[in-house]
C-alpha cells in the first residue's frame, strides 16, 4: 500500500515552494498552503518559535530549518543540496509572503541559477491588504523598510517624492515617531494611512494629512504598514486643451465616458466635470 503522504506528494512537483502565511489572524491560512506544509520534506522558516505556533495550530509536524538574515548565506548550500536531491521544501516567513522585505531572496536567486523548480503559494500580504483599504490609487510603489542612513533616505526619497502613485512603507513601531519629520519633508502634499495590527484583535486604520501627522497619538506595536496617497496638490486649475479635445473625439468611438474621464484626468490637472461635459457634447453631436 502506498502511504497517503506519498499519494499527496504526487499532486506537487519537487522544488521550492514560496508559501504565504497569515499576517495576524491564523484563520487566513489557505488550504493549499496547509497541503504543502503537511507534505514538505523541510520547512525553511524565519523564526522556528513563531512558525511552530502556526504548525501546531494545524497539527502539522515538520522538519524546520531556521533561515534568517544572519544565517541565510550560510544555509544556502545545504538548502540547494536538498533541492537538488529532489526534496520538496516550503519557504515561509514569520508572517505574510516570503521574500518581501523578509529572508528568502538569496535562495530563490540561486534556484533560478541552477534551474530548480520554484512555485508560489499565494496568500496574505500586508502590502496589498493596506492598499486595498487605503482609498488611494491602486497604482502603488512598494518600498519596504525605511533606510537607516540619512544619505540613503535623501537619495531615494527625492525620487519617491516625484511619483504620482501610492507608496507603501514598513516601519517598526519604535521608529515611527522618528520618521515623522522625514514624511513631512518629502511628502507634505499627501495623505497617509497608518495600518496597525492588520487582521488582529486590535486592528486599526488611522488616516491623516501628512502635514498634520504631528497630532497623531496612539500606542503602536510591532511592525506598522504605511500607505502614502498619490499627490494631493491643487486640482482643477487647467482647461481642456485642443489636443485633449482631439484625443477625446477619437476615444469616444471606442470607450465609455467614464473611462475617458479617468484617462484624461489621470495625467492632467483638469476638472472631471469639465471632461465629462465635453464628452457629452461630443457624444451628442450629429
Amino acid at each position: 500500500m502506498i502511504p497517503l503522504t506519498d499519494l499527496k506528494k504526487n499532486k506537487f512537483r519537487n522544488g521550492l515552494y514560496i508559501v504565504s502565511t497569515p499576517i495576524g489572524n491564523l484563520s487566513d491560512i489557505t488550504i493549499r498552503a496547509l497541503e504543502i506544509l503537511k507534505i514538505s520534506d523541510f520547512v525553511v522558516c524565519e523564526d522556528t518559535r513563531v512558525s511552530k505556533k502556526l504548525l501546531d495550530k494545524f497539527e502539522i509536524k515538520a522538519n524546520l530549518i531556521s533561515n534568517h538574515k544572519f544565517n541565510e548565506k550560510k544555509n544556502l548550500n545545504n538548502i540547494i543540496k536538498l533541492l537538488e536531491d529532489k526534496k520538496l521544501i516550503a519557504l515561509i516567513s514569520d508572517a505574510g509572503t516570503p521574500c518581501i522585505s523578509d529572508p528568502g531572496g538569496i535562495i530563490v536567486r540561486e534556484c533560478i541559477k541552477k534551474d530548480i523548480n520554484i512555485f508560489s503559494i499565494p496568500g496574505p500580504s500586508s502590502v496589498t491588504s493596506a492598499v486595498s483599504v487605503s482609498g488611494f490609487t491602486d497604482r502603488y510603489f512598494f518600498y519596504g523598510f525605511f533606510p537607516e542612513k540619512n544619505k540613503e533616505i535623501n537619495k531615494d526619497f527625492k525620487i519617491l517624492a516625484e511619483l504620482n502613485s501610492s507608496i507603501v512603507f514598513f516601519v517598526s513601531a519604535k521608529k515611527f515617531f522618528k520618521i515623522i519629520p522625514i514624511l513631512k519633508k518629502f511628502f507634505p502634499d499627501r495623505e497617509i494611512l497608518i495600518c496597525k495590527e492588520i487582521t488582529k484583535l486590535y486592528e486599526e486604520y488611522i488616516r491623516f494629512d501628512v502635514s498634520k501627522i504631528e497630532n497623531f497619538k496612539s500606542n503602536l506595536r510591532g511592525e506598522i504598514t504605511l500607505v502614502l496617497s498619490e499627490k494631493k496638490g491643487p486640482k482643477n486649475n487647467n482647461k481642456l486643451s485642443e489636443i485633449d479635445k482631439k484625443k477625446i473625439r477619437k476615444l469616444i468611438k471606442k470607450f465609455s465616458i467614464k473611462d475617458i474621464v479617468q484617462v484624461i484626468n489621470e495625467n492632467n490637472n483638469i476638472s472631471k466635470k469639465e471632461i465629462y461635459d465635453f464628452c457629452l457634447t461630443v457624444k451628442n453631436e450629429k
